[in-house]
């Protein structure tokens, strides 16, 4: 079971966070989303529980659980659908609108 780690304190690592939920049963990993430019944690992360029986326990007790003086949110992760990509670009000119050139027939 992949499970969704929100609202972390900034200075939890990895170890910290696999402790946690191994209170709750056997943890195959346990990772924390880093900036891709600064290397900094974003706040969240993601706990891949093998057993469903102890991941949807430690979603129960762990969901609203005091981290270090802020309260985590913890979910099921549910996979993207296929396609979805988040973010997008610009594009030039999107939206309509000539952009400067305009045809008239």
């Amino acid at each position: 079971m992949n499970i969704f780690v929100g609202s972390l304190p900034f200075s939890t690592g990895e170890a910290e966070l696999q402790e946690v939920f191994e209170a709750y049963g056997t943890v195959d990993s346990a990772k924390i989303i880093k900036d891709k430019f600064t290397g900094k944690s974003r706040g969240f992360g993601f706990v891949e529980m093998p057993n469903d029986v102890e991941g949807e326990r430690a979603i129960e007790e762990l969901n609203g659980y005091e981290l270090r003086g802020r309260q985590i949110v913890v979910n099921k992760s549910e996979p993207k659908p296929e396609g979805d990509r988040r973010g997008g670009g610009g594009g030039f000119n999107r939206g309509g609108g000539g952009g400067g050139y305009r045809r008239d027939y």
